[in-house]
């Protein structure tokens, strides 16, 4: 499987990243298919070959969490970002996301007996009779 990932690049203390693409069980400092752009964390420069990256993007290559979030940066993908690393959010972050699934639990919940609602409603319209108005005779003269 592909990827498209970070490389660190440059001097000791003073990282520059090159973003490639490479097979995803290899090194990344061996040999790469592609070289997408460079991504200098000091000045926060960003040199990326957009059509590249969607192209391989299209062909399967998964980025990676990091790599993921600097393409969101640059609106080459539409998503939200992730979170990089195995680091899971602090005592108020849990705290939001706690309340937050709590309000779509209950909005999903609320959604659900509207429509059961809705087709108890239908299901009993359409049990009960509906009475025609008969027709009126008019007279003739």
């Amino acid at each position: 499987m592909l990827s498209i990932r970070f490389v660190r690049k440059g001097k000791k203390h003073h990282p520059i990243y090159r973003i490639i693409v490479q097979d995803k069980t290899k090194n990344p400092q061996s040999d790469y298919l592609e070289n997408l752009g460079t991504y200098n964390p000091h000045t926060k420069e960003k040199n990326i070959n957009k059509e590249r990256i969607q192209h391989w993007l299209d062909q399967g290559a998964q980025p990676t969490e990091s790599a993921h979030n600097l393409l969101v940066d640059e609106g080459v993908i539409k998503k939200d970002k992730v979170r990089a690393g195995k680091s899971k959010p602090g005592k108020k972050k849990s705290a939001e996301i706690a309340v937050k699934k709590a309000e779509e639990d209950a909005a999903k919940k609320a959604a659900e007996a509207e429509k059961q609602a809705a087709d108890e409603a239908a299901k009993a319209e359409a049990e009960t009779p509906v009475e025609t108005p008969a027709e009126e005779e008019k007279p003739t003269e």
